[in-house]
């Protein structure tokens, strides 16, 4: 998928909330918690799909580190209406809002540089600023530590 622009509207997920910076999530805690989601998909009513999102949801401030300072990661799937929220789990509502798409092709330990791409070359060049949240979709290419891994990136943009 090449970079570019589109518009979304209005979605609902549901799963958990973690509030945790990179290195936190990456030492065991995303795994565990995608795997609770996972064990327990079925008790989410509506869903959509079988596709994971990790939606990451930034404090908008302009020193904020990922690898160290803490910010909202919600591990979900997308579901078509809201229904009854598993225990320990959260609803999230998702605004509509225009995006900038892209798809990480490699392994997930190479991640941060297609996000450092998106963010300091793809956006500028669209001449847009992003908010405050970006989500990932972990669909039957989702595949973390193969070279084959493919992953769709989606930065919401101002």
């Amino acid at each position: 998928m090449e970079a570019k622009v589109i518009t979304l509207p209005l979605f609902h997920v549901v799963g958990y909330k973690i509030e945790a910076n990179i290195k936190e999530f990456e030492s065991g805690l995303g795994k565990n918690v995608y795997h609770s989601l996972f064990e327990r998909k079925d008790e989410i009513q509506n869903k959509k799909n079988e596709n994971v999102i990790l939606m990451q949801i930034y404090p908008m401030k302009s020193d904020f580190n990922p690898q160290v300072d803490r910010f909202i990661q919600i591990l979900c799937y997308e579901v078509s209406k809201q229904g009854d929220v598993p225990l320990n789990m959260i609803s999230h509502a998702v605004t509509e809002s225009k995006y900038v798409t892209y798809t990480h092709k490699g392994l997930e330990s190479e991640l941060s540089r297609t996000y450092d791409y998106v963010y300091d070359q793809l956006i500028r060049e669209t001449g847009n600023e992003p908010k405050d949240y970006d989500f990932e979709i972990w669909d039957e290419r989702y595949k973390p530590e193969s070279p084959d891994n493919e992953i769709d990136l989606f930065v919401a943009l101002k």
